[in-house]
């Protein structure tokens, strides 16, 4: 437990690393794909350790969201274009049939997956550890050796997708050296800007809020909306073979479509922060509506599906609302004391 910053066991960088797997693979891809659940260790290790690295470095910088969501597609970059190759793979997972195919990437496969992964894996799980942990929210959780340790098994996180993974989904496929050097190139680029260039310029600071916030409520069904609207212009539903825009839009177009839905989805949710009455009422909502939408993506990819993500999203909105019962309980008891 020398890894841990206070010397009292701190279940921050913990929940953290469940939150991180939980939200991204078991209440996604794990719910059409039960044998996700046997990877769970290795989920642990390159998601948990990956995402908490990541708010590890921006909190030390003063960084803030466009920090991390900055890292978050370094992240990604590391697990699809490195790990599991996937974005160069003309095989690997059928991402090549899903949308756009040019210069040996899978650009659509990759723009949604930047989508998910910095949303879903880094962004929501960060938030719900805050609003659980608010004393910690601008603090490290780890020392310097925990934080070596973590990037370590990070690391190796990676190489287990590229070996247990990767080698038996697409046997024999090696990412070509050439973009092996890009990737590397883009993670280190993006991890200079993201911790050195903006955490001095502040510019989610100079967003300018909105007057106000609408209700929890319309912001929980905005969300829902917006992030259903994202996958299923990039993704076939339930990651099957059913597009459900068809062919209405070309790849290329449905590239352009998914960036028009994600970039103002973005901006939106920063006026919104920056607004005098968001609460934590508005971010258990918010966090709501991505979680459920995101997991009702996948109901349609069998019977079992429709079963199990119902239950997920049971599970998810029951400890949303155990959350937000929670937060009212502290600010009572704040309110008390002063």
């Amino acid at each position: 437990m020398n890894w841990i910053r206070n010397r009292r066991w701190n279940r921050a960088p913990w929940t953290l690393a469940l939150l991180t797997t939980a939200c991204a693979e078991l209440t996604f891809t794990a719910i059409a794909v039960p044998f996700t659940w046997l990877l769970v260790p290795l989920l642990m290790v390159m998601y948990g350790a990956g995402v908490l690295v990541l708010r590890e470095a921006t909190v030390r910088v003063g960084g803030g969201w466009l920090s991390l969501a900055l890292l978050g597609v370094a992240y990604q970059l590391a697990e699809d274009g490195l790990g599991l190759q996937a974005l160069t793979s003309p095989r690997m997972y059928g991402a090549a049939d899903w949308g756009f195919r040019a210069l040996g990437l899978n650009w659509t496969y990759w723009e949604s997956q930047i989508g998910v992964h910095v949303v879903l894996s880094v962004l929501v799980p960060i938030t719900i550890t805050n609003l659980l942990f608010p004393a910690q929210r601008a603090r490290p959780y780890l020392s310097n050796r925990g934080l070596a340790g973590a990037g370590a098994l990070a690391v190796l996180g990676v190489f287990g997708l590229h070996y247990l993974i990767s080698a038996t989904q697409d046997p024999g496929y090696q990412t070509p050296w050439g973009f092996t050097m890009l990737f590397l190139a883009l993670i280190a680029g993006l991890g200079v800007v993201a911790l050195v260039v903006v955490p001095r310029r502040d510019v989610t600071g100079r967003v300018r809020g909105a007057r106000r916030a609408p209700g929890p409520a319309v912001v929980g069904v905005v969300a829902g909306y917006l992030t259903m609207a994202f996958l299923t212009t990039l993704l076939p539903l339930g990651l099957g073979s059913t597009m459900l825009l068809g062919d209405l839009m070309s790849p290329v177009q449905r590239l352009i479509i998914a960036v028009m839905t994600a970039v103002p989805f973005g901006w939106l949710v920063l006026r919104w922060q920056a607004a005098p009455n968001w609460t934590d009422p508005h971010r258990i909502w918010l966090l709501g509506g991505i979680l459920v939408s995101h997991t009702a993506f996948m109901l349609p990819a069998s019977l079992t599906a429709a079963l199990v993500g119902s239950a997920a999203i049971v599970a998810q909105v029951y400890l949303l609302t155990r959350l937000a019962k929670h937060l009212r309980q502290v600010d009572l008891q704040d309110s008390r004391t002063r």
